[in-house]
């Protein structure tokens, strides 16, 4: 960039391991606005600087040296970087033969010469050290791998995982939509998309029942004082929305749930016998994102977590955990996930997160999760200092159908928020006690976990899921009325159908049928009308056979009811 754009400014360039889609990124101040034409042209230069196979030499020099070269230079972000995180002696690397310096901890690699497998990917906006009052930026992503097999293999991926991008899906199928008028970040749901999310939040809610969990329902806003006491104010307030002011009390939108679920709590006194108390909410929150950070589902400023929160006692809060686990693996397996990532996120020796809580505290905590895995059988990786500021977590993430980690399901443990609102109840020795308190989300939110779902199957629903279940093409229009008795059956058995009966070619109906990924289609000539039969045809198999409407219905119901993930019921049919 230096070379071919001379005058820019560097800002601060990290690795993105933790980011599937990305491997690292630039940030800089160029003298023009860059496009997507620029990357070829950049990366065409890369490689020559590679080839030259330029020697990369760090030097160790003071603050003030360091300071006294970037100010000569003109960057004002790199001595902005030696201020905030120089000591005495910073280190500086050159690559010599080029006019490259930077102020870097390191290691780099020897020589350019190493840097073969490549790419650059993506332009975005950005702010200098993510402040939106501060420097706009340009920012460049791009990735690398040791060989390029291995870049051409992630290409392919990417290549895929564009064509099962969820927001050109969610246009192209109507399930969703955001619309720039009415904000960024927010999700309008399109009968179509609704109908999926019915079938999901359906399911859960029976799942919730059937396991002891009360469903409740709270406000999206409450008194700013709630959220100083829950310490949010103190640890959280960047990702919530300003307060709004009415009759001279503040409110704020909720982030998150718990607060409210711990209101029900104490609206009654409660005895160790009526533990554990477990509330459920499909609660909606709003978190204040900065725009460059949205990305269609997966990260809204309004979305609804599937939300739930245990109260219990010290000694049943293992239990409790693992079954929260379990759930969590039944419900990622209905849906059609097999290989999975745990991590068990820890405070680990980190004291600049602010977290809340005695050291004690954090230990029982961490200990109670590590039991609950290891007798599950279940391996994870310890994330040190990853923990929420209130507790220790278990966060499982699902591998889609092509490879890609997606974080969902997270089951906290809170000793903190039971002891800020001064929760008790009532114990054998008839003396007041402290509950603890287990977060767990499944889905994590409706709008990512469905998001997930879109790219895991391309949006070709199995056929509980699929928005229309059932496509009916009549042939001919003498063939119509016949068609549409067929539709109203199937509704009337509760399924959700569409009849096709324009004046088209049967071909162009199949065509539609199938780009809208419709998981069954009914054909119907004068022949299906006079024996009272349909021709079905499946969505990847083609045609299946004729048979009675009752048969077919039969078959549905067994698909349907069973959940199966493909559509073809035990009979092979």
């Amino acid at each position: 960039m230096l070379d071919l754009f001379p005058g820019t400014q560097l800002g601060i360039g990290p690795a993105l391991l933790e980011d599937p889609r990305y491997g690292f990124f630039y940030d800089l101040i160029a003298p023009r606005i860059l496009s997507d034409e620029d990357l070829p042209v950049i990366e065409k230069r890369m490689r020559e600087i590679a080839k030259r196979n330029l020697a990369y030499r760090r030097e160790d020099i003071t603050k003030s040296e360091a300071l006294r070269i970037f100010a000569e230079r003109e960057e004002p972000l790199k001595c902005e970087l030696v201020e905030d995180k120089g000591g005495e002696v910073v280190s500086v690397y050159y690559i010599d033969g080029s006019p490259f310096i930077d102020f870097c901890l390191g290691p780099h690699v020897p020589n350019t010469n190493r840097l073969k497998a490549f790419k650059l990917l993506t332009l975005s906006g950005a702010y200098w050290m993510g402040d939106s009052e501060r420097t706009q930026m340009q920012r460049i992503y791009g990735t690398a791998f040791a060989t390029q097999e291995e870049l051409d293999a992630w290409v392919k991926q990417r290549e895929e995982a564009e064509r099962r991008d969820h927001r050109r899906l969610g246009k192209e199928l109507d399930l969703f939509s955001i619309q720039e008028q009415y904000g960024q970040g927010l999700i309008f749901w399109h009968p179509k998309g609704g109908a999926i999310r019915k079938e999901m939040e359906d399911y859960l809610r029976g799942e919730l029942v059937r396991r002891g969990y009360g469903m409740v329902y709270t406000p999206h806003i409450a008194k700013r004082e709630l959220w100083q006491v829950s310490g949010h104010e103190e640890n959280y307030a960047d990702s919530m929305f300003s307060p709004t002011e009415i009759e001279e009390t503040e409110f704020r939108l909720k982030p998150m749930n718990c607060p409210f679920h711990i209101g029900i709590y104490k609206s009654a006194q409660h005895s160790y016998r009526d533990l554990p108390l477990r509330f459920a909410e499909l609660g909606t929150c709003y978190r204040a994102e900065l725009s460059g950070t949205l990305h269609g589902l997966m990260r809204t400023r309004g979305f609804t977590q599937d939300d739930a929160h245990i109260f219990c006692t010290p000694e049943t809060v293992k239990g409790e955990i693992m079954d929260c686990v379990d759930f969590a693996y039944e419900v990622l397996r209905t849906f059609g996930f097999e290989k999975f990532k745990v991590e068990l996120s820890v405070k680990g020796g980190d004291t600049s997160k602010g977290y809340l809580g005695s050291d004690e505290d954090w230990a029982r905590a961490e200990s109670a999760l590590t039991d609950a895995l290891n007798e599950r059988g279940i391996p994870f990786e310890r994330m040190e200092g990853e923990a929420a500021f209130y507790g220790p977590k278990i966060d499982i993430k699902v591998e889609d159908a092509i490879g890609r980690l997606w974080q969902l399901t997270t089951v906290q443990f809170d000793f903190n928020l039971p002891e800020r609102f001064e929760l008790e109840y009532i114990g054998e020795d008839n003396k007041a006690h402290r509950p603890v308190m287990v977060h767990r989300a499944l889905f994590g939110s409706v709008e990512r976990f469905f998001g997930v779902l879109v790219e895991h199957y391309a949006g070709a629903f199995p056929l509980w899921l699929a928005p229309v279940q059932v496509a009916v093409l009549p042939i001919t229009d003498r063939v119509n009325d016949y068609a549409r008795t067929i539709a109203n059956e199937l509704r009337a058995a509760g399924m959700r159908v569409e009849a096709n009966v324009r004046s088209e070619k049967i071909g162009a109906k199949i065509r539609d049928a199938q780009l809208q990924k419709i998981p069954f289609m009914l054909v119907l000539g004068d022949r299906e009308m006079e024996e009272g039969k349909v021709a079905v045809r499946e969505r990847s198999r083609g045609d299946i056979g004729v048979m009675s409407l009752a048969e077919f219905r039969e078959m549905a119901r067994r698909l349907v009811e069973s959940r199966a993930l493909v559509n073809t019921d035990e009979s092979g049919v």
